[in-house]
């Protein structure tokens, strides 16, 4: 009897483990999602957009803010989020340019589109 549990739980676990729940959101995929116009462009698109915080200016904050957001299965960006802020509105800031990102080419796992979290840290220098 007891051999029969363990064989039924293993079999569980190969055929249950690696299936993706409808709401999993994967960290990895075996292709990540891309930016149209990939890297380049979205660092392009960034800097154009940013506008440094005047409270920030005026109070000297420089530092990065990180941001996380899931890239859908459909390509557009949600559930956007400070993970690590330096506050004086740059926060908010890294948030807003995020918001205006177009649709992304999402990641795949077994060839398939998924909910992929994405983290960006965005740096606010004073020059």
């Amino acid at each position: 009897m007891k051999k029969i549990f363990i064989l039924g739980f293993i079999t569980f676990i190969c055929v249950h483990g690696y299936t993706q729940s409808p709401d999993e959101i994967y960290t990895v995929t075996e292709t990540m999602p891309e930016y149209p116009g990939g890297e380049e462009a979205m660092y392009s698109f960034i800097q154009k957009n940013v506008k440094y915080p005047s409270m920030a200016k005026e109070t000297g904050i420089q530092g990065k803010v990180y941001v996380q957001f899931v890239i859908r299965k459909d390509g557009s960006v949600t559930n956007i989020e400070v993970i690590k802020g330096i506050g004086g509105g740059c926060d908010e800031e890294a948030i807003r340019v995020v918001k205006l990102f177009p649709k992304w080419k999402p990641g795949e796992q077994g060839g398939k589109p998924v909910d992929v979290r994405m983290r960006l840290p965005f740096s606010f220098k004073l020059y």
